[in-house]
């Protein structure tokens, strides 16, 4: 452990400060953990549990300094999703699956790709995340009796309705003592765990002044034992397997997403930087070695590493003595947690989700009104409506055809008119069709030649083709990439032009484009020698060595130079 670079320089004075911060944090993590385990439909012991060791095995085996990890709110709609339709032990098999894959990605070093996701796509589906978890805490916050949770959002909020009447005055008279605890403590006494506050304040009032009034997590749930459950390893078949992998998959993505964006929050406040590959394998293993223990999927949490860090924390023991402090809090105050109401819950829960939601990021995109508002609004609804698996999908897939759609626009094939700058190089104005000359076509192509481009670069040159010009000039200057359809394409093109007697020259081709022409097999077809570094050297080669007769329809054809083409000064040197 402590040949890690993370661990190394340490002192007395920042033991001290990594002591007090990961107490600090850790004060912060319990009432979380039992919040986060509750919404996603389990007991609040597991959130704890996962605490505890998913926040000392990614202190171990992460890639950052000050990354804390636990359950966190983010997971809740999946997780909740999981255990209504598959049960508990299946969210289990469910997160070591998805730690399986977080492992792997780090290994096989995904760790950047992750940041390729479109932000409309993660603004998306955390502000769909955060409405759930807002709703999803209704319930609790007026104390309705007899709420069953379903798997849909509208099946809830009708759950919801025909609830109302079993409103609890009491449930909302604490929930409403925790709310502004949350709302006014931090404005007055910053430096105040607010969290354990708006827990404990409401709980000791509940308590004194009504008794038995309101649901606790002991009339709830029987109370949270006061040690770690013992070693147990998950009912895994390979029908599980099957049947759980794309939940899983979600579980890793989200994961994967969460810790990374939490590693670069801490990066921008220290100076540091995190191993982001490491930080998969790190998050991995804890999320492999938390189901032993009954824990739920975790991930590293912004809010967390952030009191970490402003806590005064130097390096990984913060998260060490976060996990220790909340293991001895289980053993020796565990019963006294029976006693907390659940509705004291439900405002810590509603502030975590307005502060995920993203709001102004959300407004913004939407205002744009362009295909990546289209794409948020509706990875957004989905994630509301449907779920979070099906919105990562539908999401990420309408945001991958919608770029593609972009950047096929982004191509542009253009007949132009070459002249002659001061440097003696051909410049390029536009011409119109009816200039254009019949004997030689000159084309500049702009941008990605891809499979989205490919037909409109086809169209736009087999016009040329069917006018039968002797000579067809591609300038490839400003084309950036070529891939295995525009190559076909182009391939194509070339064969069929070259079957009608004409020849085709590449001007000015792109470092980046030129060795797959050559492994194509269209750098051998077009002819070594119909290559040229200069486009003044291939208009020149298409005058002189082509058979350009006088040309009908504009008759402005010479018998060895086209003025529609070249300028006169160019002509007489030609002709000289």
């Amino acid at each position: 452990m402590f040949k890690d670079e993370r661990f190394k320089g340490l002192t007395t004075e920042s033991l001290k400060r990594d002591f007090i911060s990961g107490i600090t944090v850790g004060i912060v993590a319990i009432p979380l953990g039992m919040a986060f385990a509750i919404a996603s439909g389990v007991k609040p012991e597991y959130g704890l549990y996962t605490t505890v060791i998913a926040g000392i095995m990614v202190a171990l085996f992460g890639g950052s300094r000050y990354q804390i990890a636990g359950p966190t709110g983010a997971f809740i709609p999946i997780l909740l999703a999981i255990v209504l339709e598959y049960g508990y032990e299946d969210l289990l098999i469910a997160g070591l699956l998805a730690g399986i894959m977080l492992i792997m990605m780090g290994l096989f070093k995904l760790g950047g790709l992750i940041k390729f996701i479109p932000r409309p796509v993660t603004i998306g589906f955390t502000s769909g995340i955060a409405v759930i978890i807002f709703s999803g805490q209704i319930g609790d916050f007026l104390g309705l009796e007899g709420l069953e949770k379903k798997q849909y959002f509208h099946e809830n909020m009708l759950e919801l309705g025909n609830q109302l009447p079993t409103i609890n005055m009491y449930s909302m008279l604490t929930a409403s003592i925790g709310l502004l605890v949350l709302i006014i403590i931090p404005k007055i006494f910053p430096r105040i765990p607010v969290l354990l506050f708006a827990l404990l304040v409401p709980t000791i009032i509940a308590t004194i002044f009504f008794p038995e009034k309101v649901a606790t997590i002991g009339s709830a749930f029987g109370g949270i034992p006061q040690a770690l459950p013992s070693f147990q390893l998950p009912a895994i078949t390979f029908d599980k397997i099957i049947q759980l992998w794309q939940p899983a998959f979600v579980i890793a993505m989200l994961g994967g997403i969460e810790s990374l964006l939490s590693a670069v929050v801490s990066d921008g406040m220290t100076g540091k930087r995190h191993h982001s590959n490491r930080e998969l394998v790190g998050q991995g293993i804890a999320n492999v070695v938390t189901p032993f223990f009954g824990g739920i999927p975790a991930t590293g949490a912004i809010a967390r590493t952030a009191t970490n860090i402003k806590a005064g924390a130097v390096s990984p023991v913060s998260g060490l003595v976060q996990g220790g402090f909340v293991f001895l809090t289980i053993l020796l105050l565990a019963p006294y947690a029976a006693s907390i109401p659940l509705a004291s819950m439900a405002p810590i829960l509603m502030v975590v989700s307005y502060n995920m939601s993203e709001m102004k990021s959300f407004l913004h995109i939407i205002k744009l009104k362009n295909s990546d508002s289209l794409v948020l609004v509706t990875t957004f609804l989905l994630t509301v409506f449907i779920n979070l698996t099906v919105a990562v999908q539908f999401g990420l897939l309408m945001a991958a055809i919608l770029f593609i759609k972009r950047m096929s626009e982004v191509l542009a094939v253009k007949e132009v008119i070459p002249s002659l700058t001061k440097e003696n190089n051909i410049g390029e104005e536009a011409v119109e069709d009816s200039g254009n000359c019949s004997q030689l076509s000159f084309y500049t192509v702009a941008g990605p030649l891809f499979f989205g481009a490919a037909d409109k670069f086809e169209s736009i040159i087999t016009r040329s083709i069917n006018k039968r010009p002797q000579v067809l000039i591609l300038k490839m200057k400003y084309v950036s990439l070529l891939d295995a359809t525009g190559a076909t394409n182009l391939s194509a093109l070339v064969k069929d032009f070259k079957q009608i007697g004409g020849t085709i020259l590449i001007s000015e081709v792109n470092e980046n484009v030129l060795p797959i022409l050559k492994t194509s097999g269209i750098y051998s077809l077009i002819g070594e020698e119909h290559f040229f570094q200069r486009s003044t050297d291939a208009v020149d080669y298409a005058l002189q060595r082509i058979n350009i007769k006088k040309c009908s329809r504009c008759n402005r054809c010479s018998d060895n130079a086209c003025q529609v083409f070249v300028p006169s000064n160019k002509i007489k040197q030609i002709s000289s």
